[in-house]
């Protein structure tokens, strides 16, 4: 079968499970790469905690920030479905700068994220991606942004009503009725943008690279394994990634290290047509894909 083919077959397997999405996986070593609308933008949801972890932790290896100084930490107290970590904490935390990565990149944790974003706001994140030569992210907002969606306001039992809010309003520009999911408004950037930035922090070069490894060491710790994990992570492939979940959208980026030495970086962000929060048949669905897009690379 023709790459063109795949690709056919692929978007088509996107289409028939409810799913529309941006795709790319590069070899990191020759820069082949193959992709299903790779420049196509999404809003990032917890992707966009990677460039603020790299942000702060350069910061801190320029003695900007103090790794082990100790933050005070406000409880989230959310009870609905999905946050983790400080944001359903009930009472206040002090937490170290390192431990709030921490929690941040491996548990996905937005109450920890936003208080990093008072040590490094969005502009200096920004400031630092061009920097490290990382251009298409776009960075806007702080976390809690995020838990201002309908749903935090609907009763469970009418959950599904803000899934249907999320896919049915959206413009044909790409902008949407919830500024959260509209890319001229949110956190936003492309599979090639996170390609690129994976690229900078495994093959630094303008990165320092104390800097590039304590990332890569935070995205192998991250626990949220459910998404591409199970098509990449194995005794011979080590697995690293971040994950980013908002309503409708589902992507995971992250970098496969094989046993042989070839290493690929994989970004898949999607959008369901489904109105249901929880869709395993979606999660495998990325997975799969992406995991046909590296095999037929890993041949090339």
């Amino acid at each position: 079968m023709s790459v063109e083919a795949l690709v056919r077959e692929l978007c088509a397997e996107l289409d028939e499970g409810g799913l529309h999405g941006s795709f790319l996986v590069r070899d990191l070593d020759t820069g082949e790469e193959l992709g299903i609308e790779p420049d196509l933008e999404f809003p990032l949801a917890s992707l966009i905690k990677v460039p603020l972890a790299a942000a702060t932790l350069d910061r801190i290896a320029r003695g900007e920030l103090d790794g082990a100084k100790r933050l005070e930490v406000e409880p989230g107290r959310v009870t609905t479905p999905g946050p983790t970590g400080i944001t359903r904490f009930r009472h206040p935390a002090a937490i170290a700068v390192d431990d709030l990565l921490y929690l941040s990149m491996a548990i996905s944790d937005g109450a920890a994220t936003d208080a990093l974003f008072g040590l490094t706001p969005p502009a200096e994140v920004a400031r630092w991606l061009r920097s490290a030569g990382v251009h298409g992210i776009t960075v806007r907002h702080l976390m809690s942004d995020l838990l201002e969606t309908p749903a935090e306001r609907l009763d469970p039992d009418d959950l599904h009503l803000a899934y249907a809010l999320a896919i049915e309003a959206r413009t044909a520009g790409r902008g949407h009725r919830l500024p959260q999911l509209d890319v001229s408004r949110a956190n936003s950037g492309s599979a090639r943008a996170m390609v690129d930035l994976l690229e900078a922090l495994w093959r630094p070069t303008a990165v320092a690279g104390k800097v590039a490894a304590r990332v890569r060491e935070l995205m192998g710790a991250n626990v949220l394994r459910h998404r591409l994990a199970p098509d990449f992570a194995s005794d011979a492939a080590r697995w690293s990634s971040k994950t980013g979940t908002l309503l409708n959208l589902r992507h995971e980026a992250g970098v496969v290290e094989h046993a042989d030495g070839r290493t690929f970086a994989v970004a898949a962000l999607t959008a369901s047509r489904v109105a249901a929060m929880v869709q395993p048949g979606a999660e495998a669905l990325m997975g799969r894909v992406a995991r046909a897009l590296r095999d037929r690379l890993r041949e090339l």
